[in-house]
């Protein structure tokens, strides 16, 4: 996809959240990640897929500096060696604020934009995150530009739209969703997931040379969920894009880098 294609969309603006959604939000986010139901937890079961191909490239090997984008309530820390360096992007607090795994983390930052930019890591890793940033362009350039060299951009992300993942939620979370709180669960996904997993690939196809895919089902467009492995950030495209977003007031609203509900 030619790049201007590409980037027309973003910044994304995020639909406004209806009072009585907002009123739950944050419950509802926690009880999703902690598995406080039958189907919630059956979902927190499928996702380890996603948590164990991120954590796969350390489990027999020595532990390396990592940024985690979108930590959210520290999920991703059990599957990753515990010497390892850990810092985290993560500006919704409330979080991971009484998070027994908080002591393991080294730095926290509320956008990735305020990491040094001499600062580099040998992994940067999200778990059900891209799907989520308004302005994901912004966020994959700064993140290339912080790899160490020979270092992976490593996530994990649900194949939104996609007619699996689709009849998926329809079948199980959203059933629980609408007993619980009697609401839309659609209202909810429309203001989550604000790119699809094709969006996602072509994005970090365009700042990266090199990349390894998995999926959770038989095919991408038959998955549940995708993992990507992508490395060699071509640095001229990340300097080139960010130096053209300058400027843009819009583009530092738009930046969200937090793990929510699925």
């Amino acid at each position: 996809m030619a790049p201007d294609n590409l980037f027309s969309n973003f910044p994304k603006q995020r639909p406004a959240l209806p009072p009585e959604y907002a009123a739950i939000y944050l419950q509802h986010y926690r009880n999703s990640r902690e598995g406080n139901s039958q189907i919630l937890g059956l979902a927190q079961k499928a996702e380890r897929w996603m948590h164990k191909k991120v954590a796969s490239d350390v489990r027999a090997s020595e532990p390396k500096a990592t940024l985690e984008i979108g930590a959210g309530n520290l999920n991703q820390l059990p599957y990753e060696p515990r010497s390892a360096p850990y810092d985290i992007v993560e500006p919704f607090h409330e979080l991971y604020e009484s998070s027994p795994h908080l002591v393991r983390i080294r730095n926290i930052y509320n956008d990735v934009s305020e990491i040094p930019t001499v600062t580099r890591y040998e992994r940067i890793t999200s778990v059900a995150v891209l799907e989520h940033v308004c302005d994901l362009p912004v966020l994959v350039a700064r993140s290339a530009l912080l790899l160490a060299e020979g270092g992976t951009f490593r996530a994990g992300i649900p194949s939104e739209g996609t007619l699996l993942w689709r009849l998926g939620w329809q079948m199980t979370t959203a059933p629980a969703f609408r007993a619980r709180h009697h609401l839309d669960y659609k209202v909810l996904m429309r203001y989550e997931h604000v790119n699809t997993a094709r969006e996602i690939e072509d994005v970090l196809r365009h700042f990266f040379a090199e990349v390894r895919t998995r999926t959770f089902g038989l095919a991408r467009s038959l998955s549940f969920y995708q993992f990507f492995a992508y490395s060699k950030p071509r640095l001229d495209r990340c300097h080139d894009y960010l130096e053209g977003q300058q400027g843009h007031p819009e583009a530092g609203e738009a930046r969200r880098g937090t793990s929510q509900a699925v």
